[in-house]
């Protein structure tokens, strides 16, 4: 099978669909002829035209706004934020109505958008341009939030978000747009709400989301050469999220490592550890539950110190032997 990037997966994904549907339309900043700041939409605009890659203003409310209007009136469209630290413009038309008009209307009227940004951190793009928030849209009831770390599943779910009839927030991650994996050229789709498990073990489960599954794969190649045996769970969503794949992973291995780029106070992390804390997983522990995450602080612009904000392979190793005594 052939191997593409994990940008190319995405584009691949939005423009089969927009040639099945004529509904589904890209909108955002300089995504026409520029292609998007991470080039990721560049050569739509020539196969679809402007009517259908449509260039926006800078204001990403005006641009949510649209999108969420359009929506109700039977369009599809994928409205891309440049940076997902821009969402925080957005919040309102988000927030306030995307989540919640199908609810409030009594499923008569829905918003089936999907909002695709680029998250994290590891460019050099410093504060306001590197953060992870996606436990602020998860946190809100109507919104739907995905997190692919390959290629393979960005392809896949992206097609389930753009079929879903609710927003769905779609978080990219910039240092995963190069990373290349096994993609079929067809349609096909993975199904929101269902995790992976990216590798089986036995002595401890790390539950990982989306570029720390990479760095918990390194950690696991070298803690293997120790004899420690590590589980890797991807739950790809966190809305809706797999709690039983999470659970059954727990309750196999009896240890537990969660970790996101996000700064780890108030992060999505929380909400697993007490997913399992909460669930049958509790009396299969042999040690407590531990959570990676970035630093209480503003990213650094300097390259060094933006590199020790986020967790790095050698944290999750020693957070994995300080789990099984192995320090």
């Amino acid at each position: 099978m052939r191997e593409i990037t994990y940008l190319e997966a995405v584009r691949e994904a939005m423009s089969q669909e927009m040639r099945k549907n004529e509904d589904v339309y890209i909108l955002g900043e300089d995504i026409g002829v520029y292609g998007g700041a991470f080039g990721v939409t560049r050569g739509m605009i020539e196969e679809f035209g402007p009517e259908r890659v449509r260039n926006t203003p800078i204001s990403e409310a005006g641009i949510a706004g649209t999108a969420v209007g359009s929506a109700l009136t039977g369009m599809r469209p994928i409205l891309e934020l440049q940076f997902s630290d821009f969402i925080t413009i957005a919040l309102d038309q988000l927030v306030n109505q995307a989540a919640k008009i199908r609810y409030m209307y009594g499923g008569k009227g829905k918003v089936p958008m999907v909002v695709r940004t680029p998250s994290g951190s590891g460019t050099g793009a410093a504060a306001q341009h590197s953060q992870s928030l996606e436990a602020w849209v998860a946190h809100i009831p109507g919104l739907k939030v995905v997190q692919p770390s390959t290629a393979y599943d960005a392809k896949g779910l992206l097609k389930a978000a753009m079929d879903d009839e609710n927003p769905v927030i779609f978080y990219e991650h910039k240092l995963l747009y190069k990373t290349s994996s096994e993609v079929p050229e067809e349609q096909y789709s993975i199904p929101l709400g269902k995790a992976d498990i990216k590798r089986e073990g036995t002595d401890v489960t790390i539950v990982a989301t989306a570029i720390m599954v990479h760095k918990a794969m390194e950690a696991a190649k070298e803690l293997e050469k120790e004899g420690i045996s590590v589980e890797v769970v991807d739950p790809r969503t966190l809305v809706p999220l797999d709690k039983d794949t999470i659970v059954e992973s727990v309750k196999k291995t009896g240890r537990v490592v969660v970790v996101h780029e996000a700064v780890k106070r108030g992060g999505f992390g929380g909400e697993i550890a007490s997913v399992i804390a909460e669930s049958e997983a509790f009396d299969f522990l042999d040690a407590p539950i531990k959570r990676l995450g970035g630093a209480e602080s503003p990213i650094p612009y300097n390259p060094e110190l933006e590199k020790a904000h986020v967790p790095q392979v050698p944290d999750i190793i020693q957070a994995v032997k300080e789990t099984v005594n192995r320090v």
